[in-house]
């Protein structure tokens, strides 16, 4: 059902890599589900790099944040064994957009995934946010976003 409505919208979960971090891309602590921030990654290369404010557009950014919840998504999917009715609601999303010090339109990347999570589960998907101006993220990229998700 899920994959159905992502590809409805022309997205596809991404399959999740190895990874070779010192940490995990989710922890789970009784019904919460932590997912570490993620990039916006396909095939294990970032789909934008730089910052905004000085070069990347908003529309860049934001497609690249969906790109990012796609990877949450994927992340959430490893957690509860592929079984979507496992998930009860969305509980908090947090947004870091890479800009300039006199950027001041971080909410409308952030939109990116919220929007998406909206789209894809309806009243589950909606949530608390942040969406917060960085100077720096991994690799370059414009933006990262992590999510907390309750499930049953």
């Amino acid at each position: 059902m899920l994959e159905q409505k992502l590809a409805d919208l022309n997205l596809a979960l991404p399959e999740l890599s190895s990874g070779a971090a010192s940490f995990v891309g989710y922890k789970r602590t009784g019904n919460l589900v932590f997912i570490s921030g993620q990039l916006p990654l396909k095939n294990g290369k970032p789909s934008l790099v730089g910052r905004l404010g000085d070069g990347v557009s908003i529309d860049e950014a934001y497609t690249a944040a969906q790109q990012c919840t796609l990877n949450v998504l994927a992340q959430l999917k490893h957690a509860i064994g592929g079984d979507w009715s496992r998930v009860v609601q969305f509980v908090r999303v947090g947004g870091f957009v890479r800009c300039t010090p006199d950027f001041a339109d971080s909410p409308k990347v952030v939109n990116g995934a919220s929007d998406l999570l909206i789209q894809v589960f309806g009243a589950v998907g909606e949530h608390a946010r942040a969406a917060v101006g960085v100077s720096s993220l991994p690799a370059n990229v414009p933006v990262e976003i992590e999510a907390i998700v309750e499930i049953r």
